[in-house]
Parts: C-alpha cells; structure tokens; sequence
C-alpha cells in the first residue's frame, strides 16, 4: 500500500518539478502553473465518494487496479501538453482517475486494524507523502537532466518515465491485495477469526447511515479542518522545488534539498502517529501539528534568509504531516462500512478543495507581489483556525460521549 501511495503522490506532484523546465518551455506563468496544478483536485474531488463507495462495494482489488491503470496513462500523457488548454484538461483528468485511492486505502485499514492501532498504521500507510518527496525529489532532478534525449525535454522524460510505473504496478494489486482478511491466503482460520472479533470489539458507532453520516455535523467539521490541512500540503508540495531553485539551486540540486523537508516529516509523522495511539489522544495531536505547521509558515512568511525559510518550510511540512495519522484515525473512531467509507471520503474531498485553493492562492499572490510571503500567511491562518476548529470538536464530542454514557 505504501508503495502504491508513493508512486500516486509522485505523480500528482511531479508537475512542481517539471515547471522548474516546462514553464519556461510553454510560456507559463505563476497563475497559469498554479491553477493548472490545482486543477487536479477538482477532478478529484467531483469524483471522491462515488469512487470510494464503489471501492467498498466491489472491492479493493478490481478497483485500485482499474484507477492505477488509468492514472498511469494519463500522468504519462502530461509530456505532450502544448499550452494551457491541453494543460488544464489532463490536469483535472488525471484527478478524476486518482479519486478513489487515497480515501479508498484509509478506509481499507479500517478492514484490518482496530481503532486503537490505526492512528500509527494510518501514519505509516500517509508516510508515503514524505517518502514520494524523498525519492521523487533528487529522482526528477536526475530526469530533468535528460533534456534534448530523443528530442524530448526534460520534463516530458519527466511525466513518461514517472507516470506509466503506475500502470504496471496495478496488475501486482490483483496478486497482493485481498479485498479483506478473510481473503488473504496467508492467515488461517483461527487468525481470521482473531481479527474479526477484534474490529468488531474496536468500535460501537453511532450510526451507520451513509446519507445521515455525510450531513453528520463532525464529518463537516473535520472536513473543514482538513480543507486548511490540504491547502498546506499540496501548496508545498507544488511549490516547493520553484521555491528553491529560485534560492539559486540548480534543477538537480533542487531535487536532493527539497527533500530535506520530507525526510524531516517522515520522522515526524511516524513519531507523532505512535504517540497518538500510545495515549489514545488525537484531537491535541492534531491541532499540536497544524500548529507546528502554522509556525513554520510564519517564519517563512517573515524571513529574508534562504536557510531560515528553508528552515520554516521544514517546520511546516513536519507539522502538517504529523497530524496526518491521528486525523484519520477520527472519523473511524465513530464510524463503521459503507458509513466510513462515504464519511472519510467527503472529508478527503473538502480537504482536496484545499488543494485546489492553495497552490492556486499561493500563484496569484505570487503574480501580484512577486514573492511567497503573502501566500505562506494564508497558510498559516488557515491552519490555526483549523486547530481551533478541531479542538471545539473534540470538546463537543468528549460532552456528547459523557451525556450517552450517563443516560441509563
């Protein structure tokens, strides 16, 4: 699973790195790269909880094999885009196509792992985020050096060579991934058994309703959270190699440092998801995280230094990557089937919102003042605010928990 996620984060990623090269090619300008970039997640989003509710009714198998099949494909079609146009559609195409992964793996562990471990298995599963940084960074800083190859430019060697391992990979998903424990060939009976009772054992949810569960007052909260949470991380993400080659690196060496700030947060993220579970606290661990996150932004914000704000980006990708776990691990807590299957879907598609408007604010303030501090501020706002709304969260569900407990 962690290997499916790192190739799929590299592909919806890649694109920060192939601007280093292609913007120039193409003529692009900040706001034209940024909603290009952006794009993505309105396909994504549009297609999230039919893609997941399909997944949980079919299963994993056939249906992570026919979204890696066609992702792959269309990832590799981005080396022939020709202008904004061609751009935008194979941008807000390759969205739809990855739609149903990421919330479809999340509600996967909920088939294999109780609640109480899937705060580190979650962290675990979403350390593939800082990994696709630390291999995709100095990896498509070696690729950009390929340019003039066969007639192709670097960043067309770029998107070939990083989006069809994503088609190949898909037919390992029919001989690795049973659908659920019962069909895994490697357990026997007893140890099939172990595991149904202990999820079964993990959680009493409120209500397994999927058209009352996506109306549910908590799932929009914590979408709304997530929705700052994503803007963070993909505007990072797809701004960061532009940010340090402006520092004076060149594409190569703006593959390996930019991998600094995930190796940092892989530590991190598998640090803090342990911790969530090792004390069952997740609402502090995440708004303590965002926080960090928040942080680090407004040191970049104010920084006239490289390394100072090389420094705060570090700060701000630990941050947001170590709230990823526990955050995750929330609405399972309170949610079962196709319920949690729609519920973490609906929040994983607000939380994509976030990361159509990040990198696109992150471009426009850009254009208009000729640097980031102004975007990294928006950052950092909407990252404290989600700490306060998750905290109002958890204390209104600590209350309703301590009301159901004392009604006889």
């Amino acid at each position: 699973m962690m290997l499916l996620y790192v190739v799929n984060f590299i592909d919806r990623s890649n694109v920060g790195f192939a601007a280093l090269t292609m913007n120039r090619d193409l003529g692009f300008s900040p706001s034209v790269f940024g909603f290009g970039s952006g794009i993505f997640f309105l396909g994504y989003v549009l297609f999230h909880v039919p893609a997941t509710l399909l997944l949980e009714r079919v299963g994993a198998r056939r249906m992570i094999f026919c979204i890696m099949a066609v992702w792959g494909l269309i990832s590799a079609s981005n080396a022939f885009v020709r202008g904004p146009q061609s751009f935008y559609v194979l941008r807000f195409f390759l969205g739809v196509a990855e739609a149903g992964f990421f919330p479809g793996m999340i509600f996967y562990l909920t088939l294999w792992f109780p609640n109480a471990y899937r705060g580190r298995y979650s962290a675990i599963f979403s350390s593939a985020i800082p990994l696709a940084g630390i291999i995709g960074g100095p990896l498509s800083g070696v690729i950009l050096g390929m340019d003039g190859v066969a007639g192709l430019h670097g960043w067309q060697w770029l998107f070939l060579l990083q989006g069809l391992p994503a088609s190949l990979l898909a037919f390992s998903v029919l001989k690795f991934l049973p659908d659920r424990p019962v069909h895994a060939r490697w357990l026997d009976d007893v140890e099939k058994d172990s595991i149904a009772a202990s999820l079964a054992a993990s959680t009493f949810p409120d209500d397994q309703n999927l058209w009352k569960t996506l109306r549910d007052p908590r799932v929009l909260a914590l979408g709304i959270a997530a929705f700052a949470s994503g803007s963070s991380i993909y505007a990072t993400s797809l701004w960061l190699p532009q940010i340090i080659h402006a520092m004076g690196f060149s594409s190569r060496a703006t593959g390996f440092v930019s991998a600094l700030p995930y190796l940092a947060g892989m530590g991190a993220m598998i640090f803090w998801g342990r911790s969530s579970d090792a004390s069952g606290e997740r609402i502090w661990h995440i708004a303590l995280g965002w926080l960090l996150a928040a942080a680090g932004f407004a040191v970049a914000t104010i920084s006239q230094d490289p390394a100072l704000t090389l420094l705060g980006l570090t700060l701000a990708v630990m941050g947001a990557l170590a709230a990823f776990g526990p955050f995750y691990s929330v609405p399972s807590s309170f949610l079962t089937g196709p319920a949690a299957a729609g519920g973490i879907a609906l929040i994983n598609s607000i939380a994509t919102l976030g990361g159509f408007f990040g990198p696109v604010v992150v471009g426009i303030l850009k254009e208009r003042t000729g640097g980031y501090s102004a975007g990294f501020a928006v950052l950092a706002f909407e990252l404290v605010l989600a700490s306060f709304i998750v905290l109002a969260l958890g204390r209104a569900m600590a209350l309703r928990s301590a009301f159901a407990q004392s009604v006889p």
